[in-house]
């Protein structure tokens, strides 16, 4: 260390989550690193990263290396020390030194406390272990080792029950659910997120979540985990039971302020600053963030946290030596649970004369009111539809002139477009509340060169939280590049995290020879492994290799696991194959005793012409399968899944073909193939379309003198279209030939998801025709081979029943009902 370092004042941060990297971000930014000799201490072992995005990790929308701020490197390449994994014990305000658990004193000449929160846990019993804390399959939701362990247990496990219905217990409800978890949401308020809805908006936003598949239960206050060695369920204090697994307790959040206790500074709610910063009677000491109390009160969002942080930077770097902080208007506009929510202000009005604006369409889940006092806006709550967000918050932020039509708060009545209003926000007006980044910041990337959306995004990570504002984003970007958007590249990547589009990832795949997940990550990705990526490839690869695909189960979604479709309660449904919707008085038997002896709870006809099994236990699917010894549906996944067909010819009266035997012949023939979306079908023997086959991705109608007209591209599910004719044929046999080669050029040229409805008018039905029909590109004779080669290739994945792939592929889950409760006897013992 040189002199001139040593001559630098020491200045110590304790926490290095948002708040503490964030005032160091700004004074970096304000005066260099070499200004002080900066060591940042944090209890977790990594860089600092964006707490906000943990709900992203948790649902598997994000990595964990894209949620980190900053990496070691930066704390290296700006002379930080960083002592990652160590906790300070004891701050010494006379020696102004700080004492950390390993036992070492680092000094400081400027000392900033920025611990944050801790999760706010109500006393229930039965949550702690004696020797372990947490009793096992207990979680909270706070760190990034919370949310690790949440996925480890989620994916082993069935049934999850969430204490709180606030921001943070909804986003750990709808994440849970990707591991198809069944989840209970308990909330002790009498409606969700009730510290930032009325109990209006709240019951809207029930609904909604309803409607996504999450139990949710109000006026719940737990008062008891049940279950010895494992958690079996909760108890509630009105003796209610809800069986579970695993329970994630997400009530809210506390500041952290054991350390300044222990220290001696003053703390209330929090730890007591001034309007610098600055602890009370502490000249050299300052705290920022979650953890620290101003003007009576404490903050939970983000973007308080960035306020206090360019105030607390502007007075330690000189640079603003009268900034002071004045309290935040907070507001918030997020994603929860994949819900659209904005909140700002009161949520009601708090006098006679305030006005109170609402709308509430709840059938759709929307709800907006407005509280308007003395012509400024104090508040406003939007669910469902948050475009008129950006105005409100610059209203409530600003005290922005009102129309006098108040409706227009709520609604555009032939107002401005979106255009004009990126235009008319004010720069340091923030964009993005789980970034903080404001629309000066986006202009400024944009006019520094970055010309792309994503671009844009990747550079300030605007839009890269809850997602909420990525619409906005786009506007301010469009409207800063004067019109002259640059085309997004990776937008015409067959999947997110491999940058290729789809000709050159399967060229390259075959060059190289690569047949497994991993290996093109390897090969084409730098090895890094991209979970929004996986259910393509797999996909992709196996359509392309057959039976040379390299497995990877753990690359697989749940419901191509285990060959079943995942119902909301954690069972699985079962759809044995029908072909042609054709069965038999032997098989309707054999259906029906399964069904007794499993006690299946609910047998319904499908809409494709086959019969389910709904309520199906996954470690009961292979004693189902073998009992049934019918071959698997494919109602699952994406692929080839069924030929629906009416009676046809043999007893219809209208009928001019034998469609039921047609639809079985290519059933047969072209059964579970993979494919980017899933493909259903149909034949119907005459114009009169009882079979539906207009409506189908692929459709086939007989016609008068024997002949066969071919559509495709049709739908008939949440988008709707008429499919094209692809051509009129006269024989069954070039139904096939015609139907295998539109299917291969489906399955190799389709971006991934992409239906046919979507993929038929991108490529254009005379082109089609061009390719498919005429083999004007001599395409022909490839397409049959390599479908052949898949045809080849398949395996009933139902007869994994004799021997399941992995161990833990129909693992036994814990029971789905409450347990009869066991008498416990005194000193423990049942």
């Amino acid at each position: 260390m040189t002199q001139a370092q040593e001559r630098r004042p020491r200045l110590v941060v304790v926490g290095n989550g948002m708040a503490g990297a964030r005032t160091v971000e700004e004074i970096i930014d304000r005066v260099g690193p070499d200004r002080y000799d900066i060591t940042m201490f944090g209890t977790e072992p990594y860089g600092n990263y964006n707490r906000i995005l943990l709900s992203n990790v948790l649902s598997g929308a994000e990595e964990e290396d894209g949620i980190f701020l900053n990496s070691l490197p930066w704390y290296q390449e700006n002379g930080i020390t960083l002592r990652a994994g160590m906790t300070v014990t004891r701050i010494d305000g006379f020696a102004k030194a700080v004492h950390a658990a390993d036992g070492t004193a680092t000094p400081y000449d400027k000392l900033v406390i920025a611990t944050g929160s801790v999760p706010f846990v109500p006393p229930i019993d039965g949550a702690h272990h004696p020797r372990r804390g947490f009793h096992q399959g207990v979680f909270t939701f706070r760190t990034l080792d919370d949310t690790r362990a949440m996925i480890r247990y989620a994916r082993d496990h069935q049934r999850a029950v969430v204490i709180g219905g606030g921001l943070l217990g909804l986003e750990a409800a709808r994440g849970l659910q990707q591991y198809g978890v069944s989840v209970t949401l308990l909330h002790a308020a009498g409606h969700l997120m009730n510290a930032q809805l009325d109990a209006t908006g709240g019951d809207i936003l029930r609904r909604s979540v309803e409607r996504l598949g999450i139990d949710v239960v109000t006026k719940a206050r737990t008062e008891r985990i049940l279950g010895k060695d494992n958690v079996e369920g909760v108890r509630l204090a009105d003796g209610r039971t809800f069986a579970a697994d695993m329970v994630v307790i997400a009530a809210g959040i506390r500041p952290n302020t054991a350390l300044a206790q222990a220290s001696g500074l003053p703390v209330e709610r929090g730890i007591v600053v001034d309007d610098q910063l600055r602890v009370l009677d502490e000249p050299d000491v300052y705290a920022v963030g979650e953890c620290v109390q101003h003007r009576g009160q404490t903050y939970g969002l983000v973007a308080p946290l960035w306020e206090q942080a360019k105030v607390l930077a502007g007075h330690l770097t000189g640079t603003d030596p009268t900034a002071a902080y004045h309290g935040s208007r907070t507001a918030t506009k997020l994603k929860v649970a994949g819900v659209d929510v904005a909140s700002m202000g009161v949520t009601a009005p708090e006098r006679d004369d305030d006005e109170f604006v609402v709308f509430a369409e709840p059938r759709r889940g929307v709800y907006k009111s407005v509280v308007v006092r003395d012509d400024r806006l104090i508040g406003a709550t939007l669910i469902g539809d948050v475009s008129k967000v950006g105005f409100l918050m610059q209203a409530f932020d600003r005290g922005s002139p009102l129309p006098e039509e108040r409706v227009r708060l709520l609604f555009d009545l032939g107002g401005p477009p979106a255009e004009v209003s990126a235009a008319e926000l004010a720069d340091d007006a923030q964009v993005c509340n789980c970034n903080g980044v404001s629309k000066g910041a986006l202009v400024a990337t944009v006019t520094g060169g970055v010309r792309t959306l994503t671009g844009v995004m990747d550079a300030t990570r605007a839009g890269k939280g809850c997602g909420s504002c990525k619409t906005l984003v786009a506007q301010i970007v469009e409207w800063a590049a004067g019109g002259e958007v640059e085309a997004d590249p990776a937008a015409n990547w067959y999947v997110p995290g491999v940058p290729m589009d789809k000709p050159t990832l399967m060229a390259e795949i075959r060059a190289r020879g690569l047949r497994s997940v991993s290996a093109v990550f390897d090969a084409l990705a730098d090895g890094q492994e991209d979970a929004k990526s996986k259910m393509g490839l797999v996909s992709l690869l196996r359509m392309m290799w057959g039976d040379e695909y390299v497995d990877e189960r753990g690359a697989r979604f749940i419901n191509d696991r285990v060959h079943a479709n995942i119902q909301r309660d954690g069972t699985f449904s079962v759809v044995p194959q029908m072909k042609g919707g054709c069965t038999t008085p032997a098989q309707l038997r054999r259906i029906a005793d399964v069904a007794e002896k499993h006690q299946v709870p609910l047998v319904k006809l499908t809409g494709g012409q086959r019969i389910d099994l709904l309520g199906i236990r996954k470690e009961d699917l292979p004693k189902v399968w073998a009992d049934l010894d019918m071959p698997s549906g494919y109602a699952y996944g994406k692929s080839f899944r069924t030929v629906k067909t009416c009676v046809g010819s043999e007893f219809c009266r209208f009928g001019l073909g034998d469609s039921t035997a047609l639809g079985i012949a290519i059933e047969e023939r072209f059964q579970g193939l993979e494919a980017p979306g899933k493909l259903k079908l149909a034949v119907t023997g005459c114009p009169r379309n009882c079979a539906e086959a207009y409506v189908k991705d692929l459709g086939v109608v007989a016609i008068e003198g024997g002949r066969w007209e071919i559509y495709v591209g049709g739908a008939a599910g949440a988008h709707v279209r008429k499919g094209d004719l692809l051509a009129t044929v006269d024989t069954p046999a070039e139904v096939m030939a015609l139907t295998g080669r539109f299917l291969q050029y489906y399955r190799e040229n389709a971006n991934w998801l992409e239906r046919t409805y979507a993929f038929v008018p991108r490529v254009g039905i005379e082109r089609l025709r061009e390719l498919i029909v005429e083999d004007s590109d001599g395409l022909g004779p490839g397409l049959d081979e390599r479908l052949a080669a898949s045809v080849a290739a398949y395996r009933d994945p139902w007869r994994e029943r004799d021997a399941p792939v992995t161990p833990g592929q129909f693992r036994t889950a814990l029971p789905l009902l409450p347990l009869p409760a066991v008498p416990v006897r005194a000193g423990g013992q049942p």
